[in-house]
């Protein structure tokens, strides 16, 4: 599970990173990814606003993952969610300061955790080199 700092929750910052952020692609999953400071959304909550003005809020990532029913039934759906978690908690270190949404396309309802894992890596390795 990722903690709580590290999670988007709101619909506005996933669609923000979805509609402005970067993206690749691979065989399994699409990351959308969008540097935390040219997020333009303003937070409800003022004690979150005050948190988030500090440098090290800022550095903080923050991933969201989104497993559409195309993917399988509730029982794939979760398992595939449980695994690009995982794989993302493991990879923290390498988003700072970004927003990331990590969508699960239908063949990752068959892929092992080895696959997601793989193909999550590629995806954040052609984020950081500026390629899609």
């Amino acid at each position: 599970m990722l903690s709580k700092p590290h999670r988007l929750r709101r619909p506005c910052e996933f669609e923000l990173t979805v509609r402005r952020g970067r993206r690749a692609s691979s065989a399994t999953v699409v990351v959308h990814a969008v540097a935390k400071s040219s997020a333009p959304f303003r937070r409800a909550s003022t004690q979150r606003a005050e948190a988030e003005s500090s440098a090290a809020a800022k550095r903080t990532p923050e991933v969201g993952i989104v497993v559409s029913k195309a993917v399988g039934n509730a029982v794939q759906r979760n398992r595939v969610k449980r695994r690009l978690r995982h794989a993302a908690k493991s990879r923290l270190a390498q988003l700072t300061g970004l927003l990331v949404v990590i969508r699960a396309n239908p063949s990752a309802g068959s892929a092992t955790s080895a696959q997601l894992a793989g193909d999550l890596d590629r995806c954040l390795a052609r984020l950081n080199s500026g390629s899609r």
